[in-house]
């Protein structure tokens, strides 16, 4: 909590992180067993590979209040490009299921020794396509 008593900024996009990493994988690893993706994309990524946020858009709708339950969090694709792509997500108040945060995460993966931006593969946007606005991760 912040000094006005609600979900502080910072702690908006630790949520965004969390809900990305428990939805597609983190990044390089299979994490714990029992802790498997919904989407295996981040962990599935070659060796050597970087999955990188370049940027985060967050617009905060209404105030998410302090609960002792998790919030609830929508994510889906948005647009796939040839080195990119967007999360969406959706941050709503557990009890009230009100909207609170709208935020987009834009990513790319990256050589690691390079620093360059990779073109994504045709077997990575196919296993993008199935989770768009349509099919929400939740």
């Amino acid at each position: 909590m912040d000094a006005y008593g609600h979900i502080n900024n910072v702690q908006i996009v630790r949520i965004l992180e969390e809900a990305r990493i428990a939805a597609f994988g983190p990044p390089r690893g299979p994490g714990l067993p029992g802790t498997e993706p919904l989407v295996p994309l981040f962990n599935e990524i070659p060796e050597g590979t970087l999955a990188l946020v370049v940027e985060h858009k967050i617009r905060y709708v209404r105030t998410l209040e302090y609960r002792n339950v998790p919030a609830v969090v929508q994510l889906w694709i948005g647009a796939v490009k040839g080195a990119s792509f967007d999360i969406h997500y959706l941050v709503q108040d557990p009890v009230t299921r009100e909207d609170c945060v709208r935020a987009t995460s834009h990513l790319a993966f990256v050589d690691e020794a390079t620093g360059r931006v990779l073109r994504l593969t045709p077997e990575q946007k196919d296993r993008l396509a199935p989770y768009t606005r349509a099919h929400p991760v939740q």
